[in-house]
């Protein structure tokens, strides 16, 4: 394969709506493989990105970082993956493979700065463009083996929704006896609460509203409450052992944390754009931990997929076309979706 363009819908500047373009992908390099993308997620981050929420973005951007595909050609030193395999690739392309970091596993969190699917600059200075595309070539090494035991529509949130809830959960060593909180039913709450159930934790979901309680029960929490009634803060005080939070938007952080029992952990994956405030008695009373999370390495990514398949764990999807990513972005932002919106990338 030559260097050629692919079709792909990209946002053309910030806060602009996307549209059909085409964009370049590299020739298909010693240790490369060339995806046949059949699915792509839609991530809340890729609307932050798109419309600069976080910070000042590369345009024309195509976002994308829940990838699932057929594997079409493959370079002469791949060893991994062979014609026809299903593959999948998550948030990140490459890193600089020599960091503790990434000796360690930690691909994610590369001292170097790992190199994003999209919105990024790869090594030879050129910008990245993710999944929201009909292919992509990517280095073996950054690129996933989907189970057959997984569809692969429901395959692609995985790819960042599943491992963005999988890598703090098995971090903080959720199983039997464990009781933790998922904060917020939506793309990512979702597969927090369906791995944290697989686990073995007793699993409670905090929501604003007790509006998607029946999904939520029958995606696998044993309690649901709504954050909206002072009476949950008083009845879950001192209860919880981890909370993972979800959620976009700001939270009253020390009314979380005192749900929290002594040493237990709050963990954010979701990344407000706006500063959130916090008194530091809420962590020093009770030795607490407030913490942070980044997706995962390729190897707890692979881990997880595997995982998900040994337990019949799949995201909850609605798949649309690609004339309707613009309309999908705004239910996104509306909590309009149960629980991922997933593009077939055959309407690109």
């Amino acid at each position: 394969m030559t260097v050629t363009t692919v079709a792909a819908y990209a946002a053309p500047a910030p806060k602009a709506p996307l549209e059909r373009t085409t964009v370049p992908r590299r020739p298909v390099g010693e240790h490369d493989v060339l995806i046949d993308i059949k699915f792509a997620g839609i991530c809340h981050s890729d609307i932050h990105q798109a419309r600069d929420g976080w910070s000042e973005g590369i345009f024309p951007m195509v976002p994308g970082h829940e990838i699932a595909g057929i594997v079409a050609e493959v370079g002469t030193g791949v060893t991994k993956f062979a014609v026809g395999d299903r593959v999948g690739v998550g948030c990140m392309v490459d890193s600089c493979r020599e960091c503790e970091n990434c000796r360690a596993g930690l691909e994610q969190y590369c001292a170097n700065g790992n190199i994003g699917t999209y919105n990024a600059l790869d090594k030879q200075g050129e910008p990245t463009y993710g999944g929201y595309s009909t292919h992509i070539v990517v280095d073996e090494n950054y690129t996933l083996r989907i189970p057959e035991g997984i569809a692969l529509d429901e395959a692609a949130p995985l790819l960042c929704a599943g491992i963005t809830t999988y890598s703090p959960l098995a971090h903080w060593n959720a199983g039997p006896g464990k009781k933790v909180a998922i904060v917020g039913l939506g793309g990512l709450g979702h597969m927090g609460v369906k791995i944290a159930h697989a686990m073995g934790a007793d699993v409670t979901v905090l929501s604003q509203s007790l509006r998607k309680q029946e999904d939520g029960l029958k995606l696998g929490a044993d309690h649901y409450y709504a954050t909206s009634d002072p009476k949950t803060f008083e009845e879950l005080r001192g209860t919880l052992d981890l909370i993972v939070s979800t959620v976009s938007a700001p939270l009253p952080l020390d009314s979380y944390l005192s749900l929290l029992k002594t040493d237990g952990a709050m963990i954010n994956v979701g990344a407000p754009e706006e500063p959130v405030s916090l008194n530091l008695f809420s962590v020093i009373a009770g030795r607490k931990t407030l913490a942070g999370s980044g997706i995962g390495g390729i190897r707890e990514t692979q881990e997880m997929l595997d995982f998900c398949a040994q337990h019949g764990l799949g995201a909850e999807i609605e798949v649309i076309g690609a004339e309707q990513i613009n309309e999908a972005y705004e239910r996104v932002v509306s909590s309009d979706v149960r629980y991922r919106f997933v593009i077939d990338t055959a309407t690109i």
